[in-house]
């Protein structure tokens, strides 16, 4: 197979030559946005993120392979995938983990009140807080019961949580108490103390979490994204913040990336606010090397 893959496996030019042992031509592109180093229809086969972004993928006549470096596949034209019968595979599995352990970390750091604390340090001022939470016992809602969520469910069942999942194709998973279909979600919302978006954006899933369900929330509930920005309505959330009707928001992604300087979100306490970074850890790199050749050890 003719392969082109992108600087979005950083790791693409270690395996160059292993994968070229497995019979595949390759050409290597750094920056997905740059002027491709080969001819489009000599391309069979894609590893790449938003490669598709810059180059539009109608402008490959023989692609019939894609690997993406993402769990999403929203930078792709999923219509034209299957209208044209391209096998497409994404990083499933690659990214749960630190993913997470970002989530229950994010709520710890609201539960146990970190700000607090990191600020009085810095101010070498020695005062209790007496409002500390517990996870124990506490409602976890995972809205999106795939490998991420999964891994969430586990982390948060540890710690003695109730874990309820919510799904578009609900199945029977024992991390999970039960797993309920999507039109259950507003019955849930109200007795969920914390909610973690981990469904994929697509176009039946932009602003599920409107103002209504925001609103819908428990009091003092702690809503995590590290999906996808476009799941959530991030105006209504800013105001849910603003009245302190939920103890807080953790939040890797947003509709808008980066993250404009003049969002409300940056000066609110009660918000966590990442880059986008939920994803790295020290054995992501790993694991996406070992899918790719894997697959690529299949599709030749």
């Amino acid at each position: 197979m003719n392969l082109l893959t992108t600087g979005a496996w950083t790791d693409a030019k270690v395996y160059i030559e292993e994968i070229e042992r497995l019979g595949h031509r390759v050409c290597f592109l750094q920056q997905e946005a740059d002027e491709l180093p080969c001819k489009p229809e000599w391309v069979e086969g894609v590893i790449c993120n938003g490669l598709f972004l810059h180059h539009p993928i109608a402008h490959f006549p023989n692609l019939r392979f894609i690997q993406l470096t993402s769990a999403g596949f929203d930078r792709v034209d999923m219509d034209y995938v299957q209208a044209h019968n391209i096998e497409i595979h994404n990083a499933r599995g690659v990214y749960s983990i630190p993913m997470a352990e970002f989530a229950v970390c994010g709520v710890l750091q609201l539960y146990k009140q970190s700000r607090f604390f990191y600020e009085n340090q810095k101010a070498h001022k020695w005062e209790k807080h007496r409002g500390l939470l517990e996870l124990y016992g506490k409602t976890v809602t995972i809205l999106g019961c795939g490998s991420v969520g999964t891994e969430c469910a586990i982390r948060f069942k540890a710690f003695g949580c109730r874990v309820i999942g919510v799904d578009i194709a609900p199945c029977t998973n024992g991390t999970y108490e039960t797993i309920f279909p999507l039109n259950e979600l507003d019955t849930l919302l109200p007795a969920t103390d914390v909610l973690v978006l981990t469904i994929p954006l697509t176009d039946d899933t932009v602003h599920l979490m409107d103002r209504h369900r925001i609103n819908l929330l428990k009091p003092h509930a702690v809503l995590v994204n590290i999906a996808r920005g476009g799941v959530l309505d991030e105006a209504a959330l800013c105001d849910a913040l603003c009245a302190k009707r939920l103890i807080g928001a953790v939040l890797d992604v947003f509709e808008e990336e980066p993250l404009p300087e003049n969002s409300v979100l940056w000066d609110l306490e009660s918000a966590l606010l990442t880059p986008h970074n939920s994803f790295v850890g020290d054995h992501s790199k790993d694991r996406l090397s070992e899918i790719i050749l894997k697959r690529l050890n299949i599709s030749k």
